[in-house]
């Protein structure tokens, strides 16, 4: 059904964004009005874009759920080198000028920039995920337990070393990224005690290419495995697949995160490799807002996912994982643990 409220528009596109949507390719249309009446979901690409196999495609399969399901006009825009705050809030406000409804900020990195859009633009619902900070009556904060995820990835890695070494490679020093380590180290350890973590972040800041630049994360993972390391897992966005990259070359395993990275049509070449991956379900958290706002009961406020609602999980595609009943055993007895209170998991 059509929602319930829409901004009217504040007028037409600036000839600027139109040149920027253009060039970057970054607007999708079904439909052939461009009223205020027929447009919807927005996001607005984190670090690394469109086609890192990760956490950004997984926001794009959401919108283009909403897209198909609803039948209206989207837009889905790149990130630019060196941009700032007051960039990314200028994109998500044009967004919402021009009449859609939600706008997503992919990423904790949007977290000033949509709280001013919101405040800009009262009648538009808006999204950000992956941080909590932003509070106001027309914004969702979708927001993850990835240290739940993390925990099984770290019961499927202390069952699967032969060496009893494993690394992590977390793209950027942040609290964000601390909770894929801490849930991993927990999972590692409680199952293994015997077994060994190492961990390394690829940069201090994003702006250093820790979630962008695969030739660090493909270093990073040499190193570890030249430690002994045979169950590497990334929490890095398009930097992860570098170290699946040397997992591969290596023959040991990789595990990937974010989204079902065995299945990715650009990592298939390593899939043998990946055992699994530690994901979060970031498409049903955006066509879940999407959803809310066509239905006239915009989600706002923190809108958590964790096993429990089944918004994070461990993928089972690689039937060398799958197959193994000891790893899946000990994967989910972990999991009812958590779930029902036994485990509580780290997050730092």
């Amino acid at each position: 059904m059509r929602r319930v409220s829409r901004i009217a528009v504040a007028g037409a596109a600036t000839a600027s964004l139109a040149l920027a949507l253009s060039a970057c390719g970054g607007t999708s249309t079904e439909g052939g009005s461009s009223s205020d009446s027929d447009k919807g979901l927005a996001i607005a690409y984190d670090v690394g874009g469109k086609g890192d196999q990760s956490f950004n495609d997984a926001a794009y399969a959401g919108l283009e759920q909403a897209k198909k399901e609803f039948g209206y006009e989207t837009a889905d825009i790149e990130p630019t080198e060196g941009e700032t705050d007051a960039d990314k809030q200028q994109r998500l406000e044009s967004l919402a000028k021009q009449g859609y409804n939600p706008v997503v900020g992919v990423g904790y990195a949007y977290a000033a920039a949509v709280k001013g859009a919101a405040e800009k633009y009262p009648d538009t619902t808006f999204g950000i995920v992956d941080d909590s900070t932003v509070q106001a009556k027309n914004v969702a904060d979708l927001v993850f337990s990835e240290e739940e995820a993390s925990y099984l990835a770290g019961v499927a890695a202390a069952k699967s070393t032969k060496s009893n070494v494993v690394g992590f490679v977390g793209g950027v020093d942040i609290p964000l990224i601390h909770k894929f380590q801490a849930g991993f180290e927990q999972g590692v350890k409680d199952t293994n005690p015997k077994a060994k973590v190492l961990s390394q972040y690829l940069t201090q800041t994003a702006e250093e290419g820790g979630f962008s630049s695969p030739d660090k994360g493909k270093t990073a993972a040499e190193g570890q495995i030249e430690k002994k390391a045979d169950v590497v897992y990334a929490a890095a966005g398009l930097s992860g697949q570098g170290v699946i990259e040397a997992a591969a070359a290596n023959k040991v395993w990789a595990i990937g995160v974010d989204s079902d990275q065995y299945k990715q049509e650009a990592l298939a070449k390593y899939k043998d490799f990946i055992l699994t991956s530690a994901m979060k379900d970031v498409a049903k958290a955006v066509y879940n807002l999407a959803k809310s706002v066509e239905d006239g009961k915009p989600q706002t406020g923190i809108v958590r996912g964790d096993l429990k609602s089944g918004e994070v999980s461990l993928s089972n595609s690689n039937p060398k994982f799958a197959d193994d009943a000891d790893v899946q055993k000990a994967v989910e007895t972990a999991k009812e643990k958590i779930i029902s209170g036994e485990i509580k998991v780290k997050s730092s």
